[in-house]
């Protein structure tokens, strides 16, 4: 395959079966449809097309990233490539070692096995997993104590392609597995966000203005998943107001919501206000924030914080959250004059 060889060239085809389907239906079905993320894509162009060339199932593969970014929609395409049927389990539904022999033997040759959220799994079912990715086979143990036994069943050649949130969580030996590559998926730009939400809004057939497209992308906290929901809340809201979906209209649609500007929650504000009103800038801890916020220290820590860190609003110091410039002046507020040991 060159260089200049798309992954595909079949045309998508994406019905809608009603609301409970649309997640589904905005998910691309070809490469050209698959925005942004061209590294990873230029990288899996090369693996394909030497498997392809070899006549053999790609190597296990591993991405990993922030939610919403794209993971599962990468596997189905890599399946939908290789005219491979695909698998789809998670994590926390494989919870004993029968339940992933049952997945893995009824795999057929060149089949792709998709794990979501596969730092979740148990550790002995990770430990069976091991010769399955590395030898083609699987081992059962069967009784206990001195009468136990290993029966070791060959396996069809297969690709596992794994999905995690939180990579630091998956053992050293699972990782090293993954012999495919490890690809980490970055968060989109508002031009790429626009590309998706226009293509979106075509599937979902709306009509849709450019300037809502841009204020949708600016909220969207640079995430395809994001920005897709925001559209279907643009849009409902257009409907039953009985408005074009204009700029103005989107803004009326997600202040409604509570998202604001830049894509921040009441919940994403209420971490700024309570270290600027309760606590003066900081610094102040992870403990003190979620109680004041009556919400679980890991809420705080990783649902909130992230963007909020991101965006530059606050910043995680030895001694606590600290409230940054830009933080006071997205509340709207006076920066302090006495900060100069905030931030050490």
């Amino acid at each position: 395959m060159s260089s200049n060889t798309p992954l595909s060239t079949k045309n998508s085809v994406n019905p809608l079966k009603g609301d409970a389907f649309l997640d589904k239906a905005l998910r691309p079905l070809v490469w050209e449809e698959y925005i942004g993320q061209k590294n990873i894509k230029d990288n899996l162009k090369i693996l394909l097309g030497a498997a392809k060339g070899r006549n053999h199932p790609p190597e296990h593969l591993l991405f990993y990233g922030p939610p919403g970014l794209g993971k599962t929609t990468l596997a189905y395409l890599i399946a939908s490539e290789l005219g491979a049927q695909i698998k789809a389990t998670s994590g926390p539904a494989i919870e004993k070692v029968g339940d992933l022999a049952s997945i893995i033997t009824n795999l057929e040759p060149g089949d792709v096995l998709f794990i979501d959220e596969i730092h979740r799994l148990n550790k002995m079912i990770e430990e069976v997993l091991y010769p399955a990715m590395e030898q083609g086979s699987l081992n059962i143990i069967i009784g206990k104590g001195p009468g136990a036994r290993v029966i070791q069943l060959e396996l069809p050649p297969f690709t596992l392609i794994a999905a995690t949130t939180r990579i630091a969580l998956l053992s050293s030996p699972l990782r090293s597995r993954f012999s495919g590559g490890t690809h980490r998926l970055e968060f989109y730009s508002e031009p790429e966000i626009g590309e998706i939400i226009k293509r979106s809004a075509k599937i979902l057939n709306i009509e849709i203005e450019d300037g809502a497209v841009t204020e949708i992308a600016k909220r969207s906290r640079f995430t395809p998943r994001t920005a897709n929901h925001l559209l279907k809340r643009a849009r409902d809201y257009a409907e039953v107001a009985n408005l074009p979906l204009n700029q103005e209209t989107v803004t009326k649609a997600l202040t409604l919501l509570g998202i604001d500007a830049l894509g921040l929650s009441g919940a994403d504000r209420a971490v700024l206000e309570i270290i600027a009103n309760k606590f003066k800038g900081g610094p102040v801890g992870l403990s003190t924030v979620a109680t004041a916020m009556s919400e679980e220290e890991a809420t705080v820590e990783e649902v909130y914080e992230p963007y909020l860190i991101q965006c530059g609003f606050i910043e995680r110091t030895p001694r606590g959250r600290v409230l940054t410039d830009q933080g006071y002046e997205h509340l709207g507020q006076k920066i302090p004059t006495n900060r100069q040991n905030k931030l050490i």
